[in-house]
């Protein structure tokens, strides 16, 4: 613990070692300055002279040095960099937003939003207000999710049992709809091919438990059930949306068969032995060997730091070379349910408001009004374009249409680690736009153009989709479509990821979590299930989760009663 405490705080250092800092002339005739960045998440740094960030200097008079978790836990990282008094102009905190808060080192948004209109676009006032905190005011702004126009979704970003699509194509493209049917042609799969042509050895399943993430493990049964990701518990609407009901997904029947058969799995062999032990690196690691066929897993968490090994020649090992996405190793969704047949909401249909996190301004920034101002030109569409679409010409083509293409080197450049790293410069924390770009034909995300989406995707990936009569991965989840951002409380972990210990129900749910940390994977483990379930329930129960559910109650009952003021009907 002093070894990672002692990381913490040298990142700390590092992260404002250059803020705020005037470097070489920008293309507006004046001084570049430069930012810094600390994102409590997983990622890649640019290089320094990346050519697209520089691009966008010149046009803004603005640099920013990102930073990211590394080896670390997202509270750890945050704790440190409050206690070392020296913060990074920007910085999204996840779950740490509201300690940040809390100890007022963020710059309220509120004078800039009328200042700088692309800004104030991202949400309605309603949505907005939302964001406010307990004195009122708005302190940061969550980035995704965002569609200008129309929903123009082709991705599951979110969560689902994941499968390669090879394990399919090996059976004919089964259809596969619960647990024991994912489980059963996993194990099938590794036991007719227990190598990948390297050697390496076939996992069949692997699962995340390390710090927050260990949600791959935990909350399934809520969507095995067949509801969406309100993520703190299941919101029953049996009776009707206006009269919805609060459930505990980790005592109901569906959670117990769900952890006994993985359990059963463990025991058979299928899941991988060091599940329970592994960091969020050595999971990415082994997720980009191509060997595990199966896990459950948020696609955002996992999928972008695998895309470019996943592209790179491997040499197999009869000397010939090999591509794991030619192999068929990409990974399609399937919205499983823990019986066959039932329906299930895996995938959300239109955006979600996540109010609890995002990106912010802290009061260690010299300058909050260009800091307001960069974030706010960022979604200008031609920096817009050069974040996600490159440079024409380079990254990107025009027909005579006017329409955006790109050509197969260019999709390549764009799956290479090390081109990105030196070229593009997404900005990916800082706000954005999915849907229809501005010139209303274009698409503000190269992904959810449809035509580029379908000419990314390797010949494995596709012929699956075909295959299954799918144009993208959301038909490839399948879920219902129930209009779930129209429910006033949805989703609810947009309250619980910010819950403190105040509250006799914020006590219950840090204790919760503690207790599934601690208990979860030693029941996936267990030789004697039924005893060590038991155990588990009793330590769960001991916490007093009722109090967590009354709170969890009360804020969809005060949620449905503003919408219902505001004239929301069911």
């Amino acid at each position: 613990m002093k070894t990672k405490k002692i990381l913490s705080l040298a990142l700390a250092s590092l992260l404002v070692a250059s803020s705020v800092a005037a470097c070489n002339k920008g293309g507006n005739g004046g001084k570049v300055t430069e930012f810094t960045m600390f994102a409590a998440m997983a990622g890649k740094e640019k290089e320094s002279d990346n050519e697209i960030m520089n691009l966008i200097a010149e046009k803004t008079g603005v640099k920013v040095k990102e930073s990211w978790l590394t080896g670390q836990e997202a509270g750890e990282a945050i704790g440190s960099i409050i206690a070392s008094g020296k913060l990074p102009d920007f910085i999204d905190g996840g779950d740490g937003s509201v300690t940040l808060y809390e100890n007022h080192l963020l710059v309220a948004w509120d004078p800039y939003l009328e200042k700088y209109p692309n800004l104030k676009e991202m949400y309605t006032d309603e949505e907005w207000d939302k964001f406010r905190m307990d004195d009122g005011k708005i302190y940061w702004a969550n980035v995704f999710g965002n569609h200008y126009k129309q929903d123009t979704t082709t991705g599951q970003n979110g969560e689902a049992f994941w499968i390669q699509a090879r394990v399919l194509e090996a059976y004919g493209y089964p259809t596969i709809t619960s647990l024991d049917e994912y489980f059963d042609l996993l194990e099938k799969y590794a036991k007719e091919n227990p190598t990948l042509p390297n050697g390496t050895p076939v996992i069949p399943y692997t699962c995340l438990c390390e710090d927050w993430k260990y949600y791959c493990i935990e909350n399934a049964p809520m969507f095995l059930d067949g509801y969406p990701n309100d993520g703190c518990c299941i919101v029953n609407i049996d009776e009707g949306k206006t009269n919805p009901k609060v459930v505990d997904y980790n005592t109901t029947p569906t959670a117990e068969k769900y952890f006994r058969k993985l359990n059963e799995e463990y025991n058979k062999g299928a899941i991988d032995p060091d599940f329970a032990i592994q960091t969020y690196d050595e999971y990415i690691a082994k997720l980009s060997t191509g060997a595990v066929l199966g896990l459950c897993d948020q696609y955002w968490d996992f999928a972008y730091n695998i895309m470019g090994p996943f592209a790179s020649e491997l040499d197999a090992s009869d000397g010939s070379k090999f591509r794991l996405d030619q192999l068929g190793c990409d990974y399609v969704p399937l919205g499983l349910t823990i019986e066959a047949g039932m329906e299930q909401q895996w995938h959300t249909y239109g955006d979600e408001l996540n109010q609890s996190s995002g990106v912010a301004v802290t009061t260690s920034c010299k300058n909050p009004d260009l800091a307001f101002e960069f974030l706010s030109r960022l979604l200008d569409q031609d920096i817009h374009d050069l974040r996600f679409w490159g440079i024409e010409g380079q990254d990107y083509l025009v027909d005579e249409n006017g329409m955006y293409y790109r050509d197969e080197t260019m999709r390549e450049n764009w799956k290479s680690d090390s081109y990105k790293a030196k070229h593009t410069c997404e900005y990916s924390y800082m706000p954005q736009w999915s849907g229809i770009s501005k010139d209303g034909k274009n698409y503000m995300q190269p992904g959810e153009s449809p035509s580029e989406f379908l000419a990314t995707l390797s010949k494995p990936l596709s012929d699956c989709f075909t295959a299954y009569g799918c144009g993208n991965y959301v038909d490839m989840v399948g879920s219902a479509n129930v209009y779930t951002t129209d429910l006033p409380w949805y989703p609810l972990w947009s309250w619980s990821n910010n819950l403190s210990t105040d509250t006799e129900g914020g006590v219950a749910w840090k204790n919760m979590g503690e207790v599934k940390h601690k208990w979860l994977p030693a029941v996936v483990m267990s030789k004697d299930f039924d005893t060590d379930w038991k155990a588990y329930m009793e330590a769960y129960n001991a916490v007093n989760p009722q109090a967590f559910l009354a709170e969890a109650q009360a804020e969809v009952d005060a949620r449905l009663a503003t919408a219902q003021a505001n004239g929301w009907t069911e």
